[in-house]
């Protein structure tokens, strides 16, 4: 399915799915993950544990945040595609961005474990049954589709990836 089959487009979630290019859910998936997977590792060595404001996340915190989502996500896109009417409630994004800790692992085993967990996303979406991507549920108060959330997963990896190169990369030669 692609992404103008989301009816209607989610609110919040929008901002995200919107950067996503015209295309089948599994093309956007897997080109998320050829993202990941040729990631310029020196520039984010280099740009280290700055950050371009107090009180920012630095690029690990960024990248933690990326797959602690995506987990969060996926579960949800589970859920709803297995028709459980659970409504749940929005995360504390500061909260685990504080509590992961993420400055003191090694950037290289955080988007290892990104990857991973991108293409684990990938064979959870392939299993679902076509007709289950529309099923909907309930999160932060706004009705979402399973499709919906699939394309929001590569367009939130987009925002922040945008976020680094603007924002961060700037800050390798200070």
């Amino acid at each position: 399915m692609k992404k103008s089959d989301i009816h209607p487009m989610p609110e919040f979630f929008d901002r995200y799915i919107n950067l996503v290019e015209e295309q089948d859910l599994f093309d956007a998936l897997n080109k998320s993950l050829y993202v990941l997977e040729n990631l310029d590792t020196g520039k984010l060595h280099s740009i280290g544990h700055k950050v371009y404001a107090p009180g920012k996340w630095t690029v690990h915190d960024i990248l933690q945040h990326i797959l602690d989502n995506e987990r969060i996500q996926t579960y949800r896109a589970m859920c709803f595609a297995r028709n459980d009417k659970t409504e749940f409630p929005g995360y504390e994004e500061n909260d685990y961005a504080a509590n992961a800790m993420a400055s003191y692992r090694n950037i290289e085993d955080i988007i290892e474990e990104l990857k991973t967990v991108r293409t684990s996303t990938i064979q959870l979406f392939r299993s679902f049954p076509p007709s289950n991507l529309q099923n909907t549920g309930t999160c932060f108060n706004r009705k979402i589709s399973v499709l919906a959330l699939g394309f929001m997963l590569p367009g939130h990896q987009i925002h922040h990836l945008k976020v680094i190169k603007e924002k961060y990369e700037p800050l390798i030669n200070l």
